[in-house]
């Protein structure tokens, strides 16, 4: 077997966590957003637009951090591939996040199908799973458990997504607000789809590093 060198700097699974970390706090402003009753109305979508807004410039810095460290370290722990493919699908969800907050305030939508809620509970589950899981990148043990978990959340989230879509087309909503929502609930869904891409890159990296 080839002999690795390996740093043991910890500032990338630091950095990685800190991203994960981001995702966390994403994931509650949008559960904010909702208020304490999902489809009865919003919390004041300004002040929580501006606070993802916030949050995730504050994501892109921890990006660029990484992107920074890698094209400053001559040994990576790991496949520099791979860092930047993590850093930018870690960073994908935060932007899908922020896009689906920006449009609810951009189009001054007042209230949001109740199941929205369960979308955003998806979220909150993969965010929190994520940010537990970053920083066992150091050891890669006891890591088959996330991506099987966020894999089964991915499927509860579109499970979600097409019951949704089924509501939004019943006839209960007229075109405009059909087309609004339909707007929010696909990002809520990319977003979805991206944790399921980190999950994917954690399970690549794990198997290259075993």
């Amino acid at each position: 077997m080839p002999l690795r060198l390996r740093p043991n700097d910890p500032t990338f699974y630091d950095l990685f966590t800190e991203s994960a970390n981001h995702l966390v706090d994403g994931a509650r402003i949008l559960a904010d957003l909702l208020g304490s009753t999902a489809g009865t109305g919003l919390a004041a979508s300004h002040q929580i637009a501006a606070q993802m807004k916030d949050a995730e410039h504050a994501a892109d810095e921890t990006t660029h951090s990484i992107i920074r460290r890698v094209n400053s370290t001559f040994v990576t722990p790991f496949d520099r591939e791979d860092i930047y493919r993590l850093a930018s699908d870690l960073d994908d969800v935060m932007d899908f996040m922020e896009e689906a907050v920006d449009s609810i305030h951009l189009f001054n939508l007042e209230s949001l199908p109740a199941e929205v809620a369960e979308q955003i509970e998806v979220l909150q589950r993969m965010a929190a799973l994520t940010s537990e899981t970053m920083p066992r990148l150091r050891t890669m043990k006891d890591l088959a458990e996330y991506w099987i978990e966020i894999n089964r959340l991915e499927n509860t989230g579109d499970a979600v997504h097409r019951r949704i879509i089924a509501k939004l087309f019943s006839g209960e909503f007229d075109a405009l607000t059909v087309m609004k929502v339909k707007t929010v609930i696909d990002l809520l869904e990319d977003a979805v789809d991206a944790f399921e891409h980190v999950a994917n890159t954690v399970e690549q990296i794990a198997v290259k590093e075993s």
